[in-house]
């Protein structure tokens, strides 16, 4: 169940993020990349910063070496760019949570984060942080649309993955 869990969320991911982006494509670069009261400063880097998220936990899922940048990096300026990496992550996401087996889930990972600390923790926690993260953020964007004359999508589990 918990595999199927997990397949679930990478799923919701997808679909989250097409609806969230396709809002997003309806504001001005300037609006996109304006200044507000948020961690990564503007819409678009907080798209930015769910992408470097999602590389670095999905790096160290597949037990690859993965460079730092920096959590408030800016991967992509264009935001068309942007966008279609995220369409090709989202689709490497739901592949690999596609092969999850119960010795993936049991496992632990051993991980160097961005401050240089090792830590071992369960898969499974790491997991469900993953997704839990990628959530966590696109909130933070559905708040700051609130802010432009652009409504927010409905991001609600429920209503998106319902067949």
């Amino acid at each position: 169940m918990l595999i199927q869990h997990f397949q679930m969320l990478a799923r919701y991911n997808t679909l989250a993020n097409r609806k969230l982006y396709k809002v997003c494509s309806q504001l001005s670069d300037v609006e996109r990349k304006r200044i507000r009261p948020a961690f990564f400063k503007s819409i678009h880097g907080t798209l930015n910063h769910i992408m470097v998220g999602d590389r670095i936990w999905m790096g160290r899922f597949q037990s690859k070496q993965m460079p730092s940048t920096g959590l408030d990096a800016i991967l992509y300026d264009d935001f068309d760019e942007l966008r279609s990496v995220r369409v090709l992550e989202d689709e490497q996401i739901e592949a690999f949570m596609s092969r999850l087996d119960q010795d993936f889930v049991t496992k632990t990972i051993s991980y160097v984060n961005n401050q240089g600390k090792l830590y071992t923790d369960p898969a499974n926690l790491l997991l469900a942080h993953f997704f839990n993260h990628q959530t966590h953020h696109r909130g933070q964007i559905h708040d700051m649309l609130t802010q432009t004359e652009i409504a927010p999508p409905v991001l609600d589990m429920h209503r998106i993955i319902r067949p």
